[in-house]
This record gives C-alpha cells, structure tokens and sequence, in this order.
C-alpha cells in the first residue's frame, strides 16, 4: 500500500468556460497541482477524461502541458471501451497527482461507480495521492453543485464522492450563464449545503476537509464562501486568492 507523506489533499478548480476543443488548460492550474506533490524524484501524475468520455482531444491537450517533461512521469486513464491500464486501483495508487478534466459531471460519476472507483478516489485520498480537476474534475471532490450535465439549463447535481462536505460552484463568473445566481439559490434553499464557489482561473487547495487557499491566474478573481442565511436567503464572502 501507498504510504502517504503528506496529508489529503484536493485542488479544485475553474478553468476557462466553453473553451475550444483541443486548446491546452490552464498550465499555472495545473503546474500548481502538481506542484502540491511531495518531492523526490520525477512527479507521477495521471490524467483521467472520463467526463469527455475520454476524448482525444482532451488526452492530447492535456499530455501537450507535459511533453518532454524529465520532471513528470505522465500517464492517462481511459475507461473507455475498457480500462486501459490492467489494474486501475494499482495504477491511480502508484501516482503522485490525479488530474480530473471537465465535461459532464453526471456521466463522471456514473462511469466511475459503474467501475468501482469511488471507493479507490477516497483510498487515493486517503494515502496522500493529490487529487486534483477543473470544472467537472471540482465538482467530483464535494458533494455536489450546478450542472448542465442534464440539459442546457443549470439543474441541481448532489451525487459527489463527498470527499469534500461542501459543495461546489464552477465557473461562478458574471457571464452568459446564470451560475452564480443558481448556485447561491440552491443553497438558500437546502439543496445544497454550504460551499465554496471559484470564478474562472481560481482554483481551492483543501488539506484534508479544510480549505487552505485559493489561489488565481488572473488578476481580480474571486473565490466565494456561500452558506445560507438564518434569516432565509444566502450569504456569501469573498477570499482573495493569491496570485499564481
């Protein structure tokens, strides 16, 4: 079994909304991730694409971030039309970081049940392996959040691995989706319990259950603490992130 040197951790966070096909991610994001890793030696780190049902254009923007990397022993996960490695809790066990990409959160968590990785993210968790994602790779870590997954409108996902008791808002930027507005409505109402919420380029690094910072790509973005009002309604706060 993996012997963990470091304590749990989760870096959740959001990247750039309805980017094109193919475009590589937020390399600081990722370069953050995988710097949470403990040192010795190359950094193993997997990326897993099931919520694009393991696209190829995902694969190839993702493994563009660390090509030629002496730094970076880097791998993929697909489960797509099966496994691709033979032992899939050996394989993610043996890794320093786990890159989560977005897409449907639903199918994500459907796939992963349906193979039995739910219980093998928490032994992840739980042996010090970082796990890390944007988007629908956020979402995954709390207990839920919005979605789109369903349908074009925003709809309430509460099927999360729970690693995390928070939910989650991706992409909680003032744009053409009515996300932050949702988000905030789902909690005022109980759907959701209190969480956190990350405007593009933020990202959240917990240590263990507790939110230790967020951190931002881009000047004047925001991380968000939402929890309901006793009053009725919600309240949130802003937490500046530090600038990566």
């Amino acid at each position: 079994m993996k012997v963990s040197v470091r304590p749990s951790q989760v870096f959740a966070f959001s990247g750039v909304l309805n980017r094109p096909p193919g475009e590589k991610p937020d390399p600081a994001l990722l370069e953050y991730a995988v710097s949470l890793a403990a040192d010795g030696g190359p950094k193993r780190v997997c990326f897993i694409p099931t919520a694009t049902g393991d696209s190829p254009s995902a694969v190839e923007a993702v493994s563009g971030v660390f090509a030629g990397r002496e730094d970076v022993a880097f791998s993929v996960l697909t489960l797509f039309t099966q496994p691709s490695v033979p032992d899939v809790e050996a394989h993610l066990l043996a890794q320093d970081v786990l890159l989560v990409g977005g897409g449907s959160v639903v199918n994500l968590m459907a796939v992963w049940r349906a193979h039995g990785l739910a219980p093998v993210m928490r032994e992840c968790w739980e042996a010090g392996v970082v796990l890390a994602g944007w988007s629908a790779g956020s979402l995954c870590w709390h207990t839920g959040g919005p979605t789109d997954s369903f349908g074009d409108s925003l709809a309430v996902f509460t099927d999360g691995l729970g690693l995390l008791p928070y939910s989650n808002g991706v992409h909680d930027s003032l744009g053409d989706q009515p996300r932050r507005r949702v988000y905030r409505e789902y909690v005022a109402s109980g759907q959701l319990p209190a969480g956190y919420a990350t405007e593009d380029g933020v990202g959240l690094h917990y240590v263990g259950t507790e939110l230790h910072e967020a951190v931002a790509m881009v000047d004047g973005a925001q991380a968000w603490r939402v929890e309901p009002s006793p009053g009725g309604g919600y309240r949130d706060e802003p937490i500046s992130p530090r600038r990566l």
